[in-house]
C-alpha cells in the first residue's frame, strides 16, 4: 500500500523583542525614544515607541513565514533600532529618525521552540561615523504548524452536460513554456524555488515533449501491481532562467536504456571511465564499482531462509537471510564490487537457508553493457528477472527483482553497501562512518549554605568539618572546610563546583552532606536532583534563581537543608581537546554561534608503505587500516581495506570553519576489532597521526601531500608509513568575517569573564574526553576508547623529560634572533667590517636628527623582512616534525619513563636513579632562579639604602644627569653616547666598563638564605 504523505506544515519564526539597555540618547535632553524595526525574508515589522526610554522595555512578539524551511539556516535577521522623531524636542528640525543600532542573526542562532533563550546582543555601527553603545534582548525560536488547506469552492453546474467534462483533443498540444513559467505554475502559496519532479513512467515518444512540463503539475499514475511495494520518487530540482530539462528515471516498465538486459540493451560501455559530476568528490581519484541491488523475490518454491549469491570474476559475496521464509523474500541489500579490471558477466543465484543449502535459481548479466549513475541522478528502478536453472529447470521457479549499475564512490548507495574489499562476517565494523561528538555542558553548582543539620557535637578543640560532596555519573567534586557560626547551626561555604553534563539530560545528580570532624566519614544527608530540571542560561547577565533542597538520610528523612544554585551554563566552550590543538571554539548554546567563515575540504587519498600490524596463518604480515579525521564536534571514519600495506580509500568529506585559528587532525589505525570475539575486545592500534592547521593553508588552494606515520614505542620513535591526503580551506581571500576573526578572543567571553582556573579546566577536560569517548563507543561500528584518547591527545600534558628538552630548544628557537641581532651589533661596535659600521653611523645620525623616521623607518623594516620571507614561505602544511620532538635522539630510560604510568610500576632501584636525576637538573634549574632574583633585587638595591656609599653613588650621577640632559640638547646627548658606543677597538679598554663593575657590587638577598 502507498504510504499515507504527512500533512503540510508552515514554518513560522518568532522574534521576541524583550528589551534595551544603555542607548544612546538622541532626542536633545539626553533620552530616546525607541522603536525596533525586524526585516526577515521580505518581511518587515515593527514594534511600537517607548517615550523617553533609555533602557526601553517592549515584551512584543513578532511572528513572520518562512518560505524554505530548507533554506532557513543560510537566511539572515535584521533588527535595527530607531529614535522616533516625532517624540523629543527635536522633532521639528528631524527629518528622520536616528539610528540607535542593528544586529544582524544568522538562521544558525534559531532554535526550536521550548529549546530558546533571553539573549542580549551588542548594537553594532552602520558605518564608521556612527555612535552607537548598548545591547538588546531577544528570544528567538520557530515552530512548524499545520497549514491551512483551501477547499475548492463548490458551483452547481447550468446544465446536466457540464457535469461531464469534454477532454480536450489530443493534437491540440500547448507549447512547451519557459523555465519562468515553470516555476511560477509549480510555486506554492509560500515562493519557493524548488520544482517537485515526481518520477513516472516515460509517456510516449510523441508526447515526450509535453510530459517533460506536465510532470511538476500533474499528478502521478496509479503504479500497477507490479510496482505497487515501490513508491516513485519525489527529487527536487533547482530551478533559474534558464529553461532546463527536467530528467525523469525509467521504471520498471520503461526504456531499455535504463537497466541491464540479459541477452542485449543499449547501454554505455562497461571499459568507459565515470565522469565525476559531484564537487564534493574532486580531491580524491574516482574508483569504479559495480553496484548490485537485490530488493525482493517472488514465487519460490517452499524454503527457509533463502539468501543470493553474487558473484563476478574473483569476488563472491553472500547477503544476509531473507526477512521472511515464504515464497515472497525480501533482502533490500545492495553490494559494491570493484571493478579494477572489468568483467564479462554478473551471476546471481537464490540459495535455501536450509542444511542442505538448495539452489533455487538464479540469472546471468551481460556486464559489456551496464547503466552508468552520475550523481546527482537519482536511484535507479530495479528490474524483475526471472530466475532459471541450468539442466534441472523442474525445480526452478520464481523472479527475482535486481537492479545493476557502475558508479564511484561517491555513490549515495556506498556507505550502506557490502563492499567487496572488506570480509562478509565482519562488514559492519568495515564500513566508513560520520560520527557527531555529544553536546556537552558545564554544569555549576554554587554551594551557599546549609541550615538545620543535624550533626554531633565535635569534642573539644576539634574543628567542625562539614563538606557538600557532588557526584554525577562517574565524577565527584567537593567543597572546601564551611565557616560556622557560634550556635553550629548555619554552615556557609559560598563555593563554585564545576561538572561536565552531557546530552541528553537524563542524568541524576547526587549531592552529599559529609561530616569530616571525626576520623570516619559521616554522612549527614543527600539530595537527588534531575539534570533536566537544571536551569540553562547563555550568559552572565542572566542570574539563576537559588533554591533550598531537603536533605534525607535515615529513618526519619529530614535531617537539614542545604542553598544551592544549580545552573548549566551555555555560554563556555567545553573544552575536549588540547588548546594548542583545538579545532573548536564555540560556546555549547547554539544560539551564540556565529556564521561560519569557510568550508573545509579533505580528501583521504590513501596510504603506502604501511608496516605489518598482525599475522595471517601464523607467517604472513598483514595490516587492515582505516583512517579517522576529527574537526570541531564532527568525527569521520573511512572504510577498513583489509590486508593491504598500500589502502586506496578516496573519501572525501567537509566541515563548517567558524574560526580558521583551528587544528584538523587526521590518524590511521589497524582494525582489530573486526576480528576479536565478543568477549576478548582487543583495542586498534595506532599507526600514525597528522595536525594541519587551518590558518596556515591559503584559500580555495587544494594542497595535496604525502606526511609520514611517526609513532613513539618504549624502543624510540618509528615510522609506520605515509598517509596522502588532499585539503583546500574554500574561503574568501579577504572576506572581512575571516580577517575579523583575528582580532577577537578565542574563547567564548564567558571564559573571560568568569574564568575557570586552569587546574580545573585540565580535570574537566579529562572527563569530557572520557564521556565523548563513551558516547562513540556505544555508535555501530563502535569507535574505539583508544582511537578518541589519541586523537584528542590525553597525555599531552603528562611530564617527560624529551618533551622537557624540546621545549627548551623551542625557546631557544623564539630568541634565536635577539642573540643573533646581539652578535650583529657586537660585530658593528668591533669594526669588523668598516662598511657596514661607516653606514651604521650614517643611519643613526639620520635617525637621531629626524626623530619622526623612528617608526616608519622601523615599520618599513618589518614590511620588507615579510616580503623578503614570503618567497621561502612553506609551500605544504608541515606535518609532525621528529627533531622539534627531540625523538630522534632521546635517551632510552628517558622513553621508558615517559611510557611509566602514575604510580609508577617500575622496581624500587629504577625510581631511586630517575629520581636523583630528576634532582640534579631541578639544582641547575634553582641556580639559574636565583642568578635572576639577584639581578632584580641588585636593581631594587639602587635606591633601597641597602649599601650606603652605593644609593650615594648612584643618586649623585642621576642629579649630575638630569642638569647634563637639562643643559645639553638631546640630539647632542643621543650622538654622544651612540659615538661612543660604536666607537673604534683601539679606544677601548678590555676589561669590564665601571658601570657593569658598579652593578655587580650591589648587594642582592642571596646572602640572608639558609
Amino acid at each position: 500500500m502507498m504510504a499515507i504523505p504527512p500533512p503540510p506544515t508552515v514554518r513560522k519564526l518568532v522574534v521576541e523583542v524583550v528589551d534595551a539597555r544603555d542607548l544612546v540618547p538622541k532626542d536633545g535632553q539626553g533620552t530616546s525614544s525607541p522603536y525596533v524595526v525586524v526585516d526577515f525574508d521580505g518581511q518587515r515589522k515593527r514594534t511600537r515607541t517607548v517615550p523617553r526610554d533609555l533602557n526601553p522595555q517592549w515584551h512584543e512578539r513578532l511572528e513572520f513565514v518562512v518560505s524554505d524551511p530548507a533554506t532557513m539556516e543560510a537566511e539572515e535577521l535584521d533588527v535595527e533600532v530607531y529614535n522616533d522623531k516625532r517624540l523629543g524636542s527635536t522633532a521639528a528640525g528631524a527629518r528622520k529618525n536616528h539610528f540607535l543600532g542593528r544586529v544582524r542573526i544568522y538562521g544558525t542562532q534559531f532554535y526550536r521552540r521550548g529549546e530558546e533563550g533571553l539573549i542580549y546582543f551588542p548594537l553594532e555601527k552602520r558605518n564608521i561615523l556612527s555612535w552607537i553603545r548598548g545591547e538588546i534582548g531577544l528570544k528567538i525560536y520557530y515552530y512548524d504548524e499545520p497549514a491551512e488547506e483551501k477547499k475548492p469552492e463548490q458551483q452547481q453546474p447550468a446544465d446536466p452536460q457540464q457535469q461531464n467534462p469534454v477532454p480536450p483533443p489530443p493534437a491540440e498540444e500547448p507549447p512547451a513554456p519557459t523555465a519562468t513559467a515553470v516555476e511560477t505554475q509549480s510555486i506554492p502559496p509560500q515562493p519557493v524555488s524548488v520544482v517537485v519532479v515526481e518520477e513516472a513512467p516515460p509517456p510516449p515518444p510523441s508526447a515526450a515533449t509535453a510530459a517533460n512540463v506536465q510532470a511538476a503539475v500533474m499528478p502521478t499514475p496509479v503504479p500497477d501491481e507490479a510496482t505497487e511495494e515501490y513508491p516513485e520518487e519525489v527529487r527536487k530540482v533547482e530551478t533559474s532562467c534558464d529553461q532546463r530539462n527536467l530528467k525523469q528515471s525509467n521504471s520498471s516498465g520503461g526504456d531499455s536504456a535504463a537497466t541491464p538486459r540479459v541477452i542485449y540493451g543499449r547501454f554505455v560501455s562497461c571499459s568507459e571511465s565515470v565522469d565525476r559530476q559531484r564537487s564534493r568528490y574532486d580531491l580524491v581519484e574516482p574508483m569504479q564499482y559495480l553496484f548490485v541491488r537485490i530488493v525482493k523475490a517472488q514465487g519460490l518454491r517452499p524454503c527457509e531462509s533463502p539468501f543470493v549469491k553474487v558473484r563476478t570474476g574473483s569476488h563472491t559475496m553472500r547477503s544476509k537471510p531473507a526477512r521472511n521464509g515464504s515464497g515472497n523474500p525480501e533482502w533490500n541489500q545492495v553490494f559494491a564490487l570493484s571493478q579494477a579490471k572489468p568483467e564479462s558477466t554478473l551471476e546471481i543465484s537464490v540459495w535455501d537457508g536450509g542444511p542442505d543449502e538448495g539452489f533455487l535459481g538464479g540469472v546471468c548479466l551481460d556486464l559489456s553493457d551496464v547503466p552508468v549513475r552520475d550523481q546527482p541522478d537519482g536511484p535507479l528502478a530495479p528490474q524483475w528477472y526471472r530466475l532459471e536453472g541450468g539442466e534441472d529447470r523442474g525445480g526452478v521457479m520464481g523472479d527475482i527483482m535486481v537492479a545493476v549499475w557502475l558508479g564511484t564512490q561517491a555513490d549515495d548507495a556506498f556507505p550502506e553497501s557490502f563492499n567487496s574489499d572488506a570480509p562478509a562476517p565482519y562488514v559492519s565494523y568495515t564500513r566508513s562512518k560520520v560520527y557527531q561528538s555529544p553536546k556537552l555542558w558545564y554544569l555549576r553548582v554554587s554551594v551557599i549554605e546549609a541550615q538545620d543539620l543535624r550533626i554531633t557535637v565535635p569534642p573539644p578543640g576539634t574543628p567542625c568539618d562539614i563538606r557538600v560532596k557532588i557526584q554525577l555519573g562517574f565524577q565527584s567534586a567537593r567543597t572546601r572546610r564551611s565557616t560556622v557560626n557560634s550556635s553550629l547551626s548555619v554552615f556557609s561555604w559560598m563555593e563554585d563546583l564545576f561538572l561536565v553534563a552531557s546530552e541528553p539530560l537524563d542524568d541524576e545528580m547526587i549531592i552529599l552532606v559529609e561530616d569530616r570532624s571525626m576520623k570516619e566519614v559521616g554522612l549527614v544527608g543527600l539530595v537527588t536532583v534531575p539534570m533536566g530540571s537544571v536551569e540553562q542560561r547563555w550568559d552572565e547577565r542572566h542570574v539563576v534563581a537559588s533554591k533550598w533542597y531537603n536533605l534525607e538520610h535515615g529513618p526519619n528523612n529530614y535531617c537539614g537543608r542545604v542553598h544551592l544554585r544549580l545552573c548549566l551554563e551555555g555560554g563556555y566552550h567545553v573544552l575536549d581537546e588540547a588548546a594548542h590543538v583545538c579545532s573548536d571554539y564555540r560556546p555549547t548554546a547554539k544560539q551564540l554561534w556565529k556564521p561560519p567563515v569557510g568550508v573545509l575540504e579533505l580528501g583521504i587519498i590513501g596510504a603506502r608503505g604501511l608496516l605489518p600490524m598482525k599475522t595471517k596463518g601464523g607467517a604472513k604480515g598483514s595490516t587492515d587500516a582505516y583512517c579517522v579525521a576529527k574537526y570541531g564536534k564532527k568525527w569521520v571514519r573511512t572504510r577498513t581495506i583489509t590486508d593491504s600495506f598500500d589502502p586506496r580509500w578516496n573519501e572525501q568529506y567537509t566541515w563548517q570553519v567558524y574560526d580558521p585559528c583551528t587544528v584538523l587532525t587526521i590518524g590511521v589505525f589497524d582494525n582489530w576489532r573486526m576480528f576479536a570475539d565478543v568477549v576478548d575486545d582487543r583495542p586498534d592500534y595506532r599507526i600514525g597521526k597528522v595536525r594541519i592547521r587551518v590558518s596556515t593553508l591559503e584559500s580555495n588552494r587544494v594542497y595535496t601531500a604525502s606526511y609520514p606515520l611517526l609513532v613513539l614505542l618504549r624502543s624510540g620513535v618509528k615510522k609506520m608509513g605515509e598517509v596522502q591526503v588532499a585539503v583546500r580551506f574554500a574561503c574568501p581571500a579577504l572576506l572581512p568575517d575571516t580577517c575579523a576573526m583575528y582580532t577577537q578572543p578565542m574563547l567564548p567571553r564567558m571564559h573571560y569573564l568568569r574564568p575557570i582556573g586552569v587546574l580545573q579546566q585540565e580535570v574537566l577536560r579529562v572527563a569530557a574526553i572520557r564521556m565523548v569517548a563513551g558516547w562513540l563507543a556505544r555508535s555501530e561500528p563502535p569507535m574505539g576508547p583508544e582511537v578518541v584518547r589519541y586523537m584528542l591527545d590525553v597525555d599531552g600534558h603528562t611530564w617527560s623529560m624529551r618533551r622537557s628538552k624540546a621545549n627548551w630548544f623551542r625557546i631557544m628557537g623564539v630568541i634565536a634572533w635577539a642573540v643573533g641581532l646581539a652578535r650583529w651589533v657586537d660585530d658593528v661596535r668591533r669594526w669588523r667590517n668598516p662598511v657596514t659600521t661607516v653606514l651604521v653611523h650614517v643611519l643613526y645620525l639620520v635617525l637621531v636628527w629626524y626623530p619622526e623616521l623612528v617608526m616608519p623607518t622601523a615599520s618599513l623594516y618589518v614590511f620588507l623582512v615579510g616580503a623578503w620571507y614570503y618567497r621561502f614561505r612553506p609551500r605544504t602544511p608541515v606535518g609532525m616534525d621528529m627533531r622539534l620532538s627531540q625523538a630522534d635522539t632521546v635517551d632510552a630510560d628517558e622513553l621508558d619513563e615517559e611510557f611509566d604510568p602514575v604510580p609508577s610500576t617500575k622496581p624500587a632501584e629504577v625510581v631511586r636513579a630517575r629520581y636523583d636525576r630528576l634532582r640534579s637538573l631541578s639544582a641547575r634549574v634553582q641556580r639559574v632562579m636565583g642568578d635572576f632574583a639577584a639581578q632584580g633585587e641588585r636593581v631594587q638595591a639602587l635606591v633601597s639604602w641597602r649599601d650606603p656609599r652605593a644609593t650615594r653613588l648612584f643618586i649623585g650621577v642621576c642629579l649630575v644627569v638630569s642638569l647634563v640632559l637639562y643643559v645639553v640638547p638631546p640630539k647632542m646627548v643621543a650622538v654622544a653616547l651612540g659615538f661612543y658606543f660604536l666607537r673604534h677597538p683601539m679606544f677601548r679598554d678590555p676589561m669590564p666598563p665601571a658601570s657593569l663593575n658598579f652593578f655587580r657590587r650591589l648587594p642582592s638577598l642571596s646572602d640572608r638564605l639558609l
